[in-house]
């Protein structure tokens, strides 16, 4: 099954690994925090920003501000999901997400299983100083184009 982009959206699939599951054989909760987190910044470095870039010119990171998470199915060893974000809205120096994870099922409607679902929230911060601060104009334009 294709996997539709929109302007503001992108996808990265991940194959669930026996260190991502619990005892009952299903991902660990947890660990959907890091599937999320590894789109944002595949997401990032798919618009030409390389985190680590970004930390020693201009000297920025992004960090998580909030995180508010809907468990709906679970995954399970060996599956391929499809993890993905759209970019809801970006101020001066937070940018807003709404992310979800899915799975190929052709018998569910739309072709996919909605494993989970989330909003989540970053803010820009000097990276020394562990201080908000605005998104560099640069970045920001970029990032308000495909908004």
């Amino acid at each position: 099954m294709k996997y539709e982009q929109k302007p503001n959206a992108f996808t990265l699939p991940v194959r669930i690994y026996y260190e991502d599951t619990d005892a009952g054989g299903v991902v660990y909760y947890a660990n959907y925090l890091k599937f999320l987190e590894r789109c944002r910044s595949e997401w990032l470095r798919a618009v030409g920003h390389d985190q680590a870039d970004l930390l020693r010119d201009p000297g920025i990171a992004f960090v998580v501000r909030s995180v508010n998470i809907e468990y709906l199915k679970p995954a399970r060893l060996d599956e391929m999901l499809w993890v993905g974000l759209e970019v809801e809205k970006i101020t001066k120096s937070q940018i807003f997400f709404r992310q979800h994870i899915r799975r190929v099922n052709p018998d569910a409607v739309g072709g996919w299983d909605e494993l989970l679902t989330g909003k989540i929230q970053i803010i820009c911060v000097n990276a020394a100083l562990m201080k908000i601060t605005s998104i560099p104009p640069l970045l920001r334009t970029k990032l308000e184009a495909i908004q």
